[in-house]
């Protein structure tokens, strides 16, 4: 059935009074834990000192987080001014040689920030693969690239190369694997890129260009070559109306989501709290499943607000760099999970769809699934972590597969085309639930850890059941109901019902 099967109103407000309440409840219960162990011996080390004047303490469990915005502050602020004010001075006066600017600008900022004999390492991997690009064999140029990118997971050559980088400042590491990794990541996009080019080759000029381009240089997003260069050679300057305003706006929402979170960290120490078992596994069902949500909704927020920075300044420069990750609450289809649109697409464009085709055929959808998954435990490393994350999502995505091909077939199709729309529609959204929680828990499982996703399963299939397995359940069900509801308005908007406008 479509995505326009619609429900009746009293039933979606059920849905959305039942999900409001449930995520109240869940907060709660994370609040009240929170609350009465942040004395706790285990916790010294992560929750410190925060509101001295409303007596609450912090949640500093994610590094990541804390060196943002503390550490990164400072140097990211400098740094990204200092090229919107470049990138401005250059569009008013040589607006056709803002590329260059932007080349220039971003190879003295991470010459200051990491080195020369740094800048050297890059610019030696930029060259090595764009003369494999000039055999315009592509998967050639996709070994190469693989390759390289897994010199800096595995030793000797991770202990060679970093040594390339002098001192001992707090952001060596964070810089180094950034840069290099999205390094070969842009390389391999232009090296693919020119194999695709009919006349010609692309000059090692455009290539510096696309990879010193300082927002993404260290931290991404990923952009494809055939986008950026389009995009940063476009002579038209002009915005849209309101364009400002909405970029204005976009910067707005991150600092108050910054805001936002810093209140969470005082409250709720969603972080601190799955990494102490021992009190995990006298924490109330409710506590955990919400802990588990939880933190996977705040990994989506940091993503977001790291990228969504980063954007807003690419936009400022007449960019349109890939969009924020997808939020997990969300999610719901294996094939839509992703945490990194720009990986997301450029998997999906050099790997998955090159090797899937239309995604129809079971043996080619399994053969594309296996490859993408393993160009990603490249990228990521391959820890148990990652492999096991790995190993499961990729099955969860030929499963739906598999599903839908054995839904298509006789009698399913024939029984689903005797009901009505809503129907269907509701028998759909009690399938996508067990979906929706495979996802939450292999994703915990890459996040948090292994014994946290354990503990979350054990209590939500086993321990808890039948009463917490069934409302949890639920409440997903709503979730997905209220999921579906705002997919299809938003169908409609691209696409109206033609009888709903024949009506009117």
């Amino acid at each position: 059935m479509g995505i326009k099967a619609a429900l009746p109103k009293y039933e979606l407000y059920f849905y959305s009074t039942v999900l409001g309440l449930a995520m109240v409840w869940a907060a709660s219960w994370i609040f009240q834990v929170s609350s009465s162990n942040v004395n706790r011996k285990t916790f010294k080390t992560s929750v410190k000192p925060g509101w001295y004047y409303f007596g609450r303490k912090m949640d500093t469990a994610d590094l990541e987080w804390m060196m943002w915005f503390s550490t990164f502050k400072a140097h990211i602020l400098f740094a990204l001014s200092g090229h919107v004010l470049f990138a401005k001075i250059c569009s008013m006066l040589a607006p056709q040689h803002r590329s260059l600017v932007y080349l220039v600008y971003g190879l003295l900022a991470v010459w200051t920030s990491m080195g020369w004999t740094y800048v050297t390492l890059i610019l030696s991997h930029c060259i090595l693969l764009y003369s494999i690009s000039l055999v315009k064999i592509r998967w050639l140029c996709l070994v190469t690239g693989l390759c390289t990118l897994a010199t800096f997971k595995c030793e000797p050559f991770v202990s060679w190369q970093i040594d390339f980088v002098k001192g001992d400042f707090e952001l060596r590491h964070i810089l180094f694997y950034g840069g290099c990794g999205f390094t070969i990541m842009r390389c391999m996009s232009f090296a693919l890129e020119n194999c695709g080019r009919k006349e010609g080759n692309y000059s090692i000029l455009e290539l510096l260009k696309y990879n010193f381009y300082l927002p993404f240089f260290y931290f991404g997003p990923i952009m494809t070559f055939d986008k950026f260069y389009i995009q940063v050679n476009r002579s038209d300057m002009t915005r849209k109306e309101g364009e400002m305003w909405t970029i204005s706006l976009q910067g707005a929402l991150h600092l108050g989501v910054v805001i936002m979170v810093d209140v969470l960290f005082h409250f709720m120490y969603i972080v601190t709290i799955p990494t102490d078992v021992k009190l995990l596994r006298h924490t109330s069902d409710w506590a955990l499943v919400g802990l588990a949500y939880f933190n996977l909704v705040y990994d989506w927020v940091k993503a977001a607000v790291m990228f969504g920075v980063i954007n807003t300044v690419s936009r400022l420069d007449h960019l349109d760099p890939p969009k924020p990750p997808k939020c997990i609450t969300v999610l719901y289809v294996f094939a839509e999970t992703h945490f990194d649109r720009g990986i997301h697409e450029w998997l999906c464009k050099y790997v998955y769809n090159y090797l899937g085709g239309k995604h129809t055929n079971v043996l080619e959808e399994l053969v594309a699934t296996l490859c993408t998954y393993g160009v990603t435990i490249v990228w990521l490393g391959p820890s148990p972590a990652v492999l096991t994350w790995a190993f499961f999502n990729c099955f969860g995505l030929n499963f739906e597969l598999w599903t839908a091909k054995l839904v298509s077939m006789e009698p399913f199709a024939s029984l689903e085309s005797t009901m009505s729309e809503a129907t269907s529609r509701r028998i759909r959204a009690i399938f996508n639930v067990f979906n929706f929680w495979s996802i939450v828990l292999y994703n915990i499982l890459f996040l948090n850890s292994l014994d946290f996703a354990k503990l979350v399963a054990k209590r939500l299939f086993l321990k808890g059941f039948p009463i917490t397995t069934v409302v949890v359940m639920f409440v997903t069900y709503c979730l997905i109901q209220v999921i579906k509801e705002t997919e299809r308005r938003q169908a409609l908007i691209y696409d109206p019902d033609p009888s709903k406008e024949k009506a009117e």
